[in-house]
């Protein structure tokens, strides 16, 4: 990925599991696909806009280390949702935000490949185009 760090890309690929679990099952083609969607997405966002994303990465995979005493990766998946359910319903608005930018993307990339954008009912060149 050219907008995020390999360490940044490897979180997103645990976050994205957990937010659209369908994701563990996509194969090597599929998650360089998701990748490729999710970078293309951010190539056209202003480099601040791409900064924030990333920090808002860094920080989901520290918060969880005061209340479980590891990082969001390193988590079992019950802890992982309860990060992100926490992130969720933050009361500060700028994490709420964050968090639906960050599920905005991941199903962006999952459902913007051809062989799953069909479970969201879209269909290129259909009725609706």
């Amino acid at each position: 990925m050219r907008s995020l760090k390999r360490d940044k890309a490897d979180l997103l690929r645990v976050l994205a599991a957990r937010i659209v679990p369908e994701m563990a099952e996509l194969d090597s083609t599929g998650l360089n696909r998701f990748f490729a969607i999710v970078d293309e997405a951010l190539a056209g966002r202003e480099p601040e806009v791409r900064r924030q994303f990333a920090t808002f990465l860094g920080v989901v995979k520290w918060a969880s280390l005061p209340r479980f005493g590891r990082p969001f990766h390193k988590l079992p998946g019950e802890s992982q949702d309860a990060v992100l359910r926490w992130f969720e319903d933050c009361p500060v608005g700028l994490l709420r935000s964050g968090t639906w930018g960050l599920k905005a993307m991941v199903f962006m990339g999952y459902y913007g490949q051809p062989e799953t954008n069909h479970l969201v009912g879209y269909r290129p060149g259909g009725p609706h185009a």
